[in-house]
């Protein structure tokens, strides 16, 4: 059930002719009202005798006694509605929830004979609207601060109480959504999102390129975004504020963002504070195997989370997402939309009200600025690695909001996993079909080794193991791993006893992408030349612009 208090306006009468009139396309059936401060309230819908104008003039009664007292803006409307899944609510149900809303915001607090006058309209089955109008009855304004939380609060206990959906909550970390304006002049353009969302896909994913505040500003300016930097009058910065060049007003003016409208995190403090947390002294481009390095760090994601403290774990999810912003710009061009859409699935789950201590992912962050600057694998099996931890870092960070009651960042990690489980899939094919090759290749003594291996090892799953389709992936990566001198046993106990294997599809193949990681068995990159700097200047979004001076 979720609760939308809009902007409060002026004229009474003009919402209730939307309440009572057919809709903008005649979605409006039947309405009338369900309950109202007074029995006594003419009810248009259901009395042929009362009108429009009287409910309007009895709802504005203490208005007019206030006088210029009264607020400009006295009309408070506020619409609840039910997920589309729960049942359907009868009147007076949804009478008994409109005067719970009206008392938990103050508007009109249960027993108070001065409290505002309001009525509620249903006109749908599945929602009601709440008109008031902000004069009490000893003409002095309501208490009515912070009345969406508090009617937010009180619709949860509502949706316990009433068997319904319990819709996930939102703690003001999210970035906002576009407006409608926006979204209609994206159709206008045959633009696929609007010129906020790409502005800020195109900011996150160059913060997690950047190493400092100021190559940040470098790399927008080479993306061919419009960039404005604020100063204070030492000379110091103090924001900033980008646009597409190809997005302008009415007077053919650039639409500026400042980081802050963008999303919470990309406010300049919060860039600065990001990028001045972390060490990238060890992050030059001819620094080795950051591939390698990024997927063991991504790999203990879900150990971090279990063990360290709210802050720490808010930092390592917040470099998952820096991960997966900049994951498209590096990988293979077939795999770049599943991936972006999981960068944008996982910026919600970036953010709660959770400081981050940056300082604790910082070898994290080193090997994620560092990928940029190093060539890309040739062969597809360090990127399948680094896909398979970045796949259970998402699962756990779903469980670690879940935890911590953050229901929109928990559904938003979820929707994350599911996309890098597709691009992990695509992505997984051709490395599992060659391993696969070279585990049928074995000699039949040396796979009878590993089977015993198996057994010794994982005593209880051994036998699902052996049965798998993946099994001869699994026998040729433990061959490799003996034959770089590691202990196949030992190292399959401690990619079990790392992360449960239950809910696994394969067995085999999980433990085939954990004994890579924890023995480095992925092939080392023969080239060591640093990736073309146009690289990290590559416009992240579909729509490219040019800059126009």
């Amino acid at each position: 059930m979720i609760a939308n208090i809009v902007k409060p306006g002026h004229k009474t009468r003009g919402v209730l002719n939307y309440l009572y009139g057919p809709g903008r396309a005649n979605e409006h059936t039947d309405p009338h009202l369900v309950a109202a401060w007074d029995d006594f309230v003419p009810d248009p819908g259901r009395n042929p005798c009362a009108t429009l104008g009287q409910l309007a003039d009895v709802l504005d009664l203490r208005v007019k006694q206030a006088g210029h007292k009264a607020p400009k803006n006295h009309v408070w409307h506020c619409s609840i509605r039910a997920a589309p899944e729960d049942r359907r609510l009868t009147d007076d149900e949804w009478a008994a929830i409109a005067r719970r809303v009206l008392d938990a915001t103050g508007i009109a607090p249960a027993g108070d004979p001065d409290a505002c006058r309001w009525v509620a309209v249903r006109h749908a089955d599945d929602h009601i609207h709440i008109v008031a109008t902000k004069v009490r009855g000893d003409l002095r304004p309501p208490r009515n601060w912070n009345d969406f939380l508090r009617a937010d609060k009180e619709l949860v206990a509502i949706e316990k109480e009433y068997g319904l959906r319990q819709v996930p909550r939102g703690d003001r970390t999210a970035a906002k959504h576009p407006t409608r304006a926006e979204q209609e002049k994206a159709r206008r353009t045959g633009r696929a999102t609007t010129a906020r969302e790409r502005l800020r896909t195109t900011a996150r994913t160059l913060i997690a390129a950047a190493t400092t505040p100021e190559e940040f500003f470098r790399l927008l300016d080479g993306s061919g975004v419009l960039v404005e930097i604020q100063r204070f009058p030492s000379g110091d910065i103090r924001g900033y504020k980008i646009a597409l060049a190809d997005d302008t007003n009415k007077d053919g003016q650039p639409v500026w963002f400042s980081g802050s409208t963008l999303a919470p995190d990309l406010s300049y403090p919060k860039i600065r504070e990001r990028l001045s947390a972390t060490d990238t002294s060890s992050a030059a481009p001819s620094e080795p195997r950051a591939w390698r390095r990024l997927a063991r760090a991504t790999d203990q994601v879900p150990e971090l989370l279990d063990h360290s403290e709210d802050e720490a774990g808010q930092a390592h999810i917040t470099v998952l997402a820096e991960t997966l912003d900049v994951l498209p710009l590096a990988a293979p061009p077939a795999l770049r939309p599943g991936l972006l859409q999981a960068a944008t699935a996982f910026e919600r789950a970036s953010r709660s009200r959770i400081r981050a201590q940056h300082q604790q992912a910082q070898a994290t962050r080193r090997a994620v600025k560092a990928i940029l600057r190093e060539p890309a694998p040739k062969d597809g099996v360090l990127l399948t690695v680094l896909l398979d931890a970045l796949l259970l870092a998402a699962v756990a960070a779903q469980h670690w909001h879940r935890t911590r009651g953050h229901s929109q960042q928990a559904e938003a990690a979820r929707q994350a996993a599911e996309h890098l489980r597709a691009a992990y899939k695509a992505a997984a094919a051709e490395p599992l079909a060659v391993i696969h090759r070279r585990g049928t290749e074995l000699p039949e003594w040396l796979r009878l080794q590993q089977a015993a291996t198996v057994r010794r090892a994982l005593p209880e799953q051994a036998e699902q193991i052996l049965a798998e389709p993946g099994w001869p992936v699994l026998a040729a990566t433990l061959a490799q791993a003996g034959a770089a001198g590691h202990n196949p046993a030992a190292l399959l106990t401690e990619a079990t006893t790392r992360r449960e294997l239950d809910t696994a599809t394969s067995v085999s193949e999980v433990l085939t992408w954990r004994l890579h990681r924890l023995a480095d068995l992925t092939q080392r990159t023969t080239s060591r030349a640093p990736a073309p700097q146009s690289a990290l200047y590559r416009p992240v979004h579909t729509d490219q612009q040019r800059r126009t001076r």
